[in-house]
Order: C-alpha cells, then structure tokens, then sequence
C-alpha cells in the first residue's frame, strides 16, 4: 500500500451497525474486500468495549473518504444504528474514552491535523452521527 506523504485530517466515522452486532477489523476487512478494495480501509476499528484494532498501517493511505484519502488518518466506531437500523449516537463509554485517547496521540503526532466527522468531508454522509467539533473541543477543554 502507499504511504501517506501528509496528514491533514483526522476523520471520526462509524461502522453503521446495530448494539447487537460485535464486529472489529475482520468483518470490516471482509465487507471492504467484498467492494473490491485491497482491505480494510481505516487505521483504526474501536469496538463496543473500547478495544482498538489496528487496520491499515498509520501512515498508509487510507480508503475510507474519497478525494481525502491521501491526507487523512481513519478512526471507525464500532456502532451507529439501533435496532431497527436507524441513526443513533449509541457508542458506549469504554468507545469514547478511547477515541478520546487515540485522537490526542494522533493530534500529537499531526499537530496540523484537523479532527473532524465523516460528514464534514461529504455532506451526502451522516456517519459518525454526532458532531465531532464540538466532542472534540470537550475533549481538548476537558
């Protein structure tokens, strides 16, 4: 895979799935080779229980948001949908304490970067479902 010259962005999503669904960086992988794509296509995967697994290499450029891939890192939480497949900002603490971390190592690393949603990059998304600034001014003022 090719490496990552630049980081610009540091983009929250979701992997649109219900509570019930236990998934990580293998199904992930699989649903994004189904597609056609040389794998997974985040950095990141963080599951229910605040675990991350590492996707794609830190520095490798990514496929998980088109025409920013080569500029951007991606974050995936596991989650996103309730039940019955609607939009829900259902993550749970462990996810967040995480995605916590990870996003101040990563700012740390690309001081540069800015921190932002899915949706901020393609209005035609509404992954990761909440608003990422003003989690992330939360985060940095907390």
């Amino acid at each position: 895979m090719k490496t990552r010259n630049k980081t610009d962005f540091i983009v929250i999503h979701c992997a649109a799935t219900k509570p019930s669904m236990d998934i990580g960086r293998k199904e992930i992988d699989q649903w994004h080779r189904r597609r056609g794509w040389l794998g997974i296509g985040y950095h990141y995967v963080i599951r229910r229980d605040g675990t991350i697994e590492v996707g794609r290499n830190w520095d490798a450029v990514g496929a998980h948001v088109r025409s920013f891939n080569n500029n951007s890192v991606g974050i995936c939480l596991v989650g996103g949908l309730d039940e019955e497949g609607e939009v829900d900002v259902n993550y749970t603490q462990p996810q967040f304490d995480t995605l916590d971390a990870l996003t101040t190592t990563l700012t740390r690393m690309f001081p540069q970067a800015s921190v932002v949603g899915h949706t901020d990059l393609d209005s035609h998304k509404t992954c990761p479902n909440f608003e990422v600034s003003e989690w992330w001014n939360q985060v940095k003022d907390g």
